[in-house]
């Protein structure tokens, strides 16, 4: 372990400009060599064990709270608003006195992603699982962002290719297509006003994707930052390496 930090510390510096911060950062990389050696220090197989047992911990909450009712529809984070080509649809429509058509064209697009999302957890899964140890390496002694950084690289075309046909299914069953297809036709009709034709199904698979990625990374910084959020005593250990 004391050649894992050292080896660790390097990397850091290699990327640190010189400045009032280098004595303190040796100075802390020194405790934590001497913190982590001995019997109680860490192997490996731990430190990989506790990133994926953390990521795994993330990704079921956070994609849980998604799938709920409203996941999407009452979560400021995450609600899906309509793309800039229609925003100017739905002000239109809601002088027009046409606001409950409007409400509830936004309403549907977010019941998509909430059906979507539960395609999630499996991909996420295995992406973690296939983790190796360089992986979870640089994840600890990264960003508070490196394990969703990681979860984006590694599944958002698999993600993707899951949502699109679920939120298009979606958006067919709760009759979003009519329901868009009622308000662009009432916007379309309009004088003055240049048609609109949205590729609906790729808008909100990109948006469910965000929503994701965004609640992620918010479990992921908690985790990190927070002591109570580290729930076994292997969390513990591990993310107080990069404490």
């Amino acid at each position: 372990m004391k050649k894992l930090i050292l080896s660790l510390l390097c990397t850091v510096l290699t990327h640190l400009t010189v400045n009032a911060q280098f004595k303190d950062l040796l100075n802390k990389a020194k405790d934590k060599i001497n913190n982590t050696t001995g019997t109680g220090s860490l192997s490996n197989a731990e430190i990989g064990s506790g990133l994926k047992e953390a990521l795994k911990k993330g990704v079921s909450e956070q994609v849980e709270k998604l799938t709920q009712t409203n996941g999407f529809y009452k979560n400021e984070l995450v609600k899906i608003v309509l793309p800039e080509e229609l925003q100017k649809v739905d002000a239109t429509l809601r002088k027009m006195g046409m606001s409950d058509l409007a409400d509830k064209g936004i309403l549907v697009l977010n019941r998509a992603a909430e059906d979507a999302v539960k395609e999630a957890t499996p991909i996420f899964v295995d992406a973690i699982t296939n983790m190796s140890f360089t992986d979870a390496k640089n994840i600890l002694m990264g960003d508070d962002n490196s394990a969703t950084t990681y979860l984006k690289n590694t599944t958002t075309q698999p993600l993707y290719n899951k949502f699109s046909p679920v939120v298009a299914n979606s958006l067919d069953e709760v009759g979003a297509n009519e329901i868009w297809a009622t308000i662009i036709n009432k916007y379309n009709s309009l004088p003055l006003v240049k048609n609109v034709n949205p590729d609906l199904t790729d808008y909100v698979t990109g948006k469910a994707l965000e929503g994701v990625f965004t609640m992620i990374a918010i479990e992921e910084k908690d985790i990190r930052a927070n002591l109570s959020s580290r729930t076994s005593d292997l969390l513990k250990k591990v993310f107080a390496l990069q404490d």
